[in-house]
């Protein structure tokens, strides 16, 4: 095998720097947000290695040229059956990728601007299934409030609702970020990008999780302590996803026996999202609740709690008014495939 260029080291190396530095550090504190980032860029590695034959000693800047990643797309569409929502994900890492290598190497610079020409897939436009106020509230009633289990579920829904915070924002949740014996109480939560926002909580919240946190936590909560843990790592060891989604699925088939308007197939974002639109029905600004969700532009909300146009007109007038050193360096060895000497994992077949 021929030796690697000089410029495919230094794009090897941006890659693994990219991945396992910049993403963890300055994007998001995420693992599901950094396995996108992952994933993205070794379809995309795997696309260069299968389809254009592209060796480690012949990755070079011009690889990810407008044409090719477009050939990506059409790719990921015809051959692997994605939907254009997962194409437009998978272009928006790729890009990200592009503008932190630009930002490294001026070099590069116009393939990030060249990227960012690229048009976006029509998406059919998905509603969130919403939930009512009364569907919230018999949600709330069917935790078993004699089990250790229902109590701490009860807390981690009224926490997820009235917060409206993203399921691993709640999960990242150290006990040293509530604030609830304070004038006003509150959880500052730390969000995408490590951006930070306070979050208020009514009384009812402030009471639930007084009661969880003394019974959880003791009466000297460690501070680094995560709010929900894991019941086979404890206090430092926080909550999965899955173990969530797993509780609520479970309380949402015997509220759905109540109420029909629960989903069978309940996951924490729908707790979010009928929040999110509960705000809107009594009157609360929609670039305030663009602010409370942690969202960067005000049209992600829009789409996201489906408002009508006037809304929408409205909200524009208001915003006008307002103004690990242990990663392997996988390019210092060429052997292998281009994956491999990226440091992404081998794409699935």
């Amino acid at each position: 095998m021929k030796k690697a260029t000089n410029e495919s080291v230094i794009i090897a190396r941006h890659i693994n720097a990219f991945l396992n530095e910049y993403v963890p550090s300055q994007k998001s504190r995420s693992n599901h947000t950094l396995k996108s980032y992952q994933y993205a860029l070794a379809l995309y590695i795997g696309f260069l290695e299968t389809e254009k034959k592209i060796r480690p000693e012949s990755l070079f800047g011009e690889c990810f040229n407008r044409t090719i990643i477009e050939e990506w797309l059409q790719w990921l569409m015809e051959l692997r059956g994605c939907s254009p929502q997962t194409c437009n994900n998978r272009l928006a890492s790729l890009r990200t990728f592009l503008k932190y290598l630009g930002s490294r190497e001026i070099l590069y610079l116009y393939l990030s601007e060249d990227a960012t020409r690229i048009p976006r897939k029509k998406e059919v436009r998905k509603k969130i299934k919403g939930m009512s106020k009364k569907a919230v509230q018999v949600l709330l009633s069917v935790p078993d409030l004699s089990q250790k289990t229902g109590r701490r579920d009860l807390s981690l829904m009224i926490m997820i609702y009235s917060t409206a915070a993203r399921l691993d924002e709640i999960l990242s949740l150290k006990t040293e970020q509530l604030h609830l014996n304070s004038e006003k109480p509150n959880a500052t939560i730390i969000g995408k990008g490590s951006k930070i926002r306070t979050l208020y909580l009514l009384p009812k919240a402030v009471a639930h999780l007084k009661k969880y946190l003394k019974e959880f936590h003791g009466d000297t909560p460690s501070p680094e302590a995560y709010v929900f843990y894991s019941r086979n790592t404890g206090p430092h060891g926080k909550m999965s996803q899955t173990a969530v989604n797993k509780q609520l699925k479970k309380h949402a088939r015997a509220a759905h026996e109540m109420c029909d308007e629960v989903p069978l197939d309940l996951h924490a974002h729908q707790l979010r999202h009928a929040k999110a639109s509960h705000w809107l029905e009594d009157g609360m600004n929609i670039v305030q609740i663009s602010f409370l969700l942690g969202h960067e532009q005000l049209q992600t909300t829009m789409v996201y709690i489906d408002i009508t146009m006037e809304q929408e007109l409205k909200a524009l007038a208001t915003l006008e008014d307002e103004k690990d050193k242990k990663v392997s360096k996988k390019w210092k060895n060429a052997r292998g495939g281009l994956a491999e000497f990226c440091g992404v994992k081998t794409m699935k077949k």
